[in-house]
């Protein structure tokens, strides 16, 4: 098997994803929905939650975990304020409706804060976020997990998940500011595609199971012992900390999903991932007038932009600039698939009965 990367175009990818979806039993408008926030997501350059999360998905699918067909219900409606029930399903179609949701009660609140459990990884936390700003508002999107990675500052136990937060917030002729970051040093899925790459991990980012650092994602990815945001006390991973037991409480306990304490409960495997998450939207209006917010917004990102870089650097990013100006690209250039992945998806095609079409390929798998 060649080790050069399969380099697929948008959509052909999605159109991929969708026949997965479709065959699990998922209805056509969620299979088109979860695979384009997927295909999107690689877009962005971010590989860790994009259509490389196949594979976890088929595995958790095949553990009854996801309900492809399940539609989510709201089930408390109050003024600003919202819960969703997942129903297992798809967790990019849950997140969807629940953000929406917030979009509309900021749209008569001024603000909208919905929370959703019983849902399912929602790969990357800016694809909810970001649907705030067609809208002239600003949006909040997190989630937690039901499979600990993070170890507590000063413990040495897995407790927390990476458990991401998102902002999203408009511009006027600048690119939107966009933030989308775990709480631990990295998202688990960074391991995956070192891995899938072959690639080491920067010292700092995960333990082996003696607790030293390690640069092998395939051990870091086996232990499941990251690090917060910051790495030691000294250098403010309590923050990190601090900050993931935040999105526990919004996206678990507000929620009523599962938390960090899925450890020390007895019985049996959960028979359902319940995951939690927490969504926002604030309608900008509201707070002051939309236009004197992007001239100043313009003006707050290339004040950051111009500042001068450091020594050896070029320039000085913005969140979310990265991810656009890789979407650009590879939408011109294609999407880049690690020869493992491929592999994986092929295999997964085999599985379904699914004819494998990536690269140009119409065999069966």
């Amino acid at each position: 098997m060649s080790d050069a990367p399969l380099v697929v175009h948008h959509d052909e990818l999605k159109t991929f994803v969708m026949a997965v979806f479709t065959r699990w039993g998922a209805a056509p408008a969620v299979a088109e929905l979860t695979a384009e926030l997927m295909v999107r997501t690689d877009l962005r350059g971010v590989d860790s939650h994009g259509v490389g999360m196949l594979p976890k998905y088929q595995e958790w699918h095949a553990a009854g975990y996801i309900a492809p067909s399940a539609e989510p219900k709201v089930v408390r409606d109050d003024g600003p304020t919202g819960v969703v029930d997942g129903n297992q399903g798809l967790g990019h179609h849950v997140s969807t409706v629940a953000m929406e949701l917030a979009i509309a009660k900021a749209r008569t609140h001024g603000v909208g804060f919905v929370v959703a459990h019983n849902s399912n990884h929602y790969g990357a936390a800016a694809n909810y976020s970001m649907m705030a700003l067609a809208h002239d508002m600003i949006g909040l999107s997190m989630t937690n997990t039901p499979w600990p990675a993070t170890v507590p500052t000063l413990g040495r136990q897995a407790m927390l998940g990476t458990n991401p937060i998102s902002i999203a917030a408009p511009a006027g002729r600048e690119c939107p500011f966009v933030l989308d970051m775990a709480t631990s040093a990295v998202a688990i899925g960074k391991l995956v595609v070192a891995s899938r790459w072959a690639k080491p991990i920067p010292e700092g980012w995960a333990l082996d199971p003696s607790g030293r650092p390690t640069t092998d994602p395939d051990v870091a990815y086996a232990t499941r012992l990251l690090v917060p945001l910051g790495g030691s006390r000294e250098l403010g991973g309590h923050k990190g900390y601090g900050l993931a037991v935040m999105v526990d409480i919004l996206s678990g306990v507000l929620s009523g999903a599962v938390h960090s304490d899925v450890n020390a409960r007895p019985g049996d495997p959960p028979s359902r991932a319940n995951i939690g998450h927490f969504f926002g939207a604030l309608d900008i209006g509201r707070f002051r007038p939309l236009d004197e917010f992007k001239r100043d917004m313009d003006d707050l990102l290339r004040s950051l932009k111009s500042s001068p870089p450091a020594e050896g650097e070029t320039r000085v990013w913005v969140a979310g600039e990265p991810e656009w100006e890789c979407e650009a690209r590879r939408r011109r250039e294609g999407i880049p698939l690690a020869a493992t992945l491929t592999a994986q998806l092929r295999a997964l095609a085999a599985d379904l009965g699914l004819p494998f079409t990536l690269g140009g390929a119409t065999r069966p798998a």
